[in-house]
């Protein structure tokens, strides 16, 4: 069985795998080891574990394997590397030959599958300074407690560019994002029924059909693996053309917001406070975050307020008392006071930061895009005329090219593709000619630019009983497939199976009545069934947010949502742009 999932969910699944498959495998007492990591598992490492968990498991030192070193010949190296040409030339560098060995013996782990090519170079050169050599299948990086990611962001290029020449280039990325499937079910202990959705493009089901294949042989050559026939979950595969709307519209939930309107670089806020630069890692540690994230920024903005007086009254009660017992406990709670009031004060930052971006801009483009998005206005009267709704926005000085392309976007989506007059009138109007290409690359993903389309939208579930903010009344259409792939209501030529339908698909958690009433939260996800999710070509915080909505909604089917890597608007719209241009052949894929 997977390891218990505990609070922090994935990360902790993955971090206790490879503490189980890497570091208790090469374990000796009082016998302390150097670790070297490429690029791939030194993300991975970080997203899981802190230095304090590697010093505790005998790792002195961590070093990056592509970097010249000095030899350190009486102690053992840990190579944790992923299984490309790069990686293991490094590692063979180290051990060129007896006398200029760096380390005095190896453990080499790689991250999943090492092709023979590798593994016959590794055999003839330095075979016997090796003293274990083993995959342990975990290819992708949970990113937080219920998301992953490949870290393959030129996937999106290789999968949506209509350019010919790049059909092998998109054959190996097809193939090693398979492969890193195949590790995210199996860390998970599953092996799920997979579906995919049929439209509008071919990628989903020739990636559900190669994933299907690897499982089954994974599983075959898997002895320690209990699983052989189907878990009781499921795998979606979908193509990003499936919802453009949640990629381009300005989210107001709060890590949504933060990333769309601010500078934030790998999670690493920079802020200044009393004059001062600093700076704040957004991570899953800081429990008000994860408290916060998923809140809409005027829910937030109430919220941290009433948090520091709670923190001051807390302290004033405390300081009234001057015996000697009521101030060792507050010496004693002192660093938590301080650690709870550095938290505060980087969520007040980073939602006042937001707020001053929105108000004088954002505040009145998010009516615009809601009323595009949704087709009808706040009192739910239908918009007769979406040109008259965008036309403030284009003629607006105050709005950048991004803000404007974003609501032509959102318009001609709404209005399920447009005629070349008029896309073309409205390139002109706007003046941004050299940009045309952010809008009209959106057909290679399946989505109707021109001419309009005559097939009619998807429908999409009424909501309107729910309660939500004015500026945030729509709902990402991945919300509605999570929700009726749990309650058994996808539909089957739409959502066609790979497989065998797995022995019961049960999301919604109906349970016999012979089985026992579940204990707890944990006990309860621990037995319940995963839906997983892959997006090709990136998912947005706002999808992110529904996973984590769904699963507390259904408590007993958890859901996992992954990509090739993780969007914000900006992002995107430079992706889109860049595929119709030819790009240089890229250095992701596994050699062979």
């Amino acid at each position: 069985m997977a390891p218990p999932v505990t609070e922090r969910g994935l990360k902790s699944v993955v971090w206790q795998k490879i503490k189980a498959a890497v570091f208790d495998d090469c374990k000796k007492e009082d016998e302390w080891k150097i670790m070297l990591l490429d690029e791939f598992t030194t993300k991975l490492l970080a997203s899981c574990c802190k230095m304090t968990d590697l010093l505790a498991e005998g790792i002195t030192v961590v070093e990056n394997i592509y970097k010249n070193r000095e030899p350190v010949r009486q102690m053992k190296a840990l190579y944790f590397i992923s299984p490309t040409s790069k990686s293991v030339d490094c590692f063979l560098r180290d051990f060129a030959s007896k006398s200029e060995n760096k380390y005095k013996a190896a453990y080499l782990y790689f991250t999943d599958f090492c092709p023979d090519s590798l593994f016959n170079k590794i055999k003839t050169s330095c075979s016997k300074s090796i003293r274990r050599c083993k995959e342990i299948n975990i290819s992708f990086i949970p990113l937080e407690s219920q998301v992953y990611t490949l870290d393959v962001p030129d996937a999106f290029y290789y999968c949506y560019s209509p350019d010919p020449s790049n059909a092998n280039g998109k054959d190996a990325i097809m193939e090693a994002m398979a492969e890193q499937i195949v590790t995210v079910c199996a860390t998970l202990d599953e092996n799920p029924g997979v579906r995919y959705k049929s439209k509008p493009l071919d990628n989903a089901s020739k990636l559900a059909q190669l994933v299907e294949k690897k499982l089954e042989n994974y599983y075959k050559i898997d002895e320690k693996s209990l699983i052989k026939g189907k878990t009781h979950s499921q795998l979606l595969i979908i193509d990003r053309g499936f919802d453009p709307v949640s990629t381009v519209l300005h989210e107001l939930t709060f890590q949504a917001m933060a990333y769309d309107l601010l500078p934030i670089e790998n999670d690493t806020y920079k802020y200044k406070t009393d004059g001062k630069e600093k700076e704040a890692v957004l991570e899953e540690d800081d429990d008000l975050w994860v408290r916060i994230r998923h809140r809409h920024i005027a829910v937030v903005l109430e919220e941290i307020p009433k948090l520091m007086k709670e923190i001051s009254s807390t302290k004033k009660a405390t300081e009234g008392k001057t015996s000697l017992s009521a101030l060792t406990q507050l010496m004693k709670k002192m660093p938590h006071f301080r650690k709870q009031i550095t938290k505060q004060v980087v969520h007040l930052n980073l939602a006042e930061d937001c707020m001053n971006k929105f108000k004088p801009n954002i505040e009145k483009l998010c009516k615009t895009e809601q009323d595009l998005a949704l087709g009808t206005d706040a009192e739910g009267q239908k918009v007769k005329d979406s040109m008259r709704v965008l036309l403030p926005v284009l003629l607006n000085k105050n709005h950048d090219n991004y803000d404007k392309i974003r609501a032509i976007l959102l318009y001609i989506f709404s209005i399920n593709g447009t005629t070349e007059e008029n896309l073309d009138r409205l390139i002109q109007n706007v003046k941004i000619e050299n940009e045309s290409d952010m809008i009209r690359n959106w057909s290679y993903l399946g989505v109707p630019i021109v001419p309009p389309s005559q097939q009619s939208k998807p429908l999409r579930k009424d909501r309107s009983a729910e309660e939500t903010f004015q500026l945030s009344r729509w709902t990402p259409f991945i919300k509605d497939i999570l929700e009726d792939a749990i309650d058994n209501r996808l539909d089957s030529k739409e959502w066609p199976y790979c497989s065998q339908c797995p022995a019961v698909w049960n999301g919604s958690g109906a349970v016999s009545a012979r089985q026992k009433p579940r204990a707890s939260y944990l006990e309860d996800r621990k037995t319940g069934s995963k839906l997983i999710v892959f997006v090709i070509g990136g998912i947005t915080y706002s999808e992110m947010r529904c996973a984590y909505e769904v699963s507390q909604a259904h408590k007993s089917c958890e859901v996992i949502i992954g990509s090739t890597h993780i969007l914000t608007p900006k992002k995107l719209l430079d992706d889109i742009k860049m595929l119709n241009k030819s790009k240089d052949k890229l250095s992701f894929i596994k050699d062979e």
